[in-house]
């Protein structure tokens, strides 16, 4: 256990490249926010969080009596079965608090699973997801709404096609 890094995990820094690839800038790890987030865009309010499937109980309900053996990401070890069970419950509700405390302090939470970032494809839609994502809220906080086109069974012109007929709306 002591091996298991909380910081500049492989997920985190795959999420980070691409963030600054896509020209966004930000903080790592701001302790003065409830929950340390892992990547922080203060001037907009994001934070975003790159959390392990296992530690924060991925696909599992914190108040359900079950034993957490009904999902997919977050495989239970069989040795000392109730300690991980419960440390795993404790981390969900923890996740929920802070990120409950972040929205009420006006901050715009983000949230990416280890496994989301496990092969290619998947990988490649998450992140680009994710530019997406960070691309709307940006322009929500500065009062802007993303671009919406009013008729999308019209084929869009290129702008090197010569003579391109545009329509306006009126």
């Amino acid at each position: 256990m002591s091996h298991i890094r909380a910081k500049n995990t492989k997920p985190e820094v795959m999420v980070r490249r691409w963030l600054w690839s896509e020209g966004y800038r930000y903080r790592l790890y701001v302790k003065s926010l409830p929950g340390c987030p892992d990547i922080v865009m203060r001037k907009y309010k994001i934070a975003i969080f790159v959390n392990g499937c296992f530690w924060h109980g991925h696909r599992v309900d914190a108040t359900a009596d079950h034993d957490l053996v009904n999902s997919k990401c977050c495989k239970v070890p069989r040795t000392n079965h109730d300690f991980w069970v419960q440390k795993i419950k404790r981390n969900i509700e923890r996740d929920t608090i802070n990120y409950t405390l972040l929205k009420r302090a006006g901050w715009r939470v983000l949230v990416v699973w280890e496994c989301q970032l496990k092969d290619k494809v998947t990988r490649t839609q998450t992140l680009r997801a994710l530019s997406y994502r960070v691309a709307e809220l940006i322009l929500e906080a500065y009062g802007r709404q993303p671009v919406t086109y009013a008729d999308t069974s019209l084929p869009t012109p290129m702008a090197a096609d010569e003579e391109a007929d545009y329509l306006l709306h009126k």
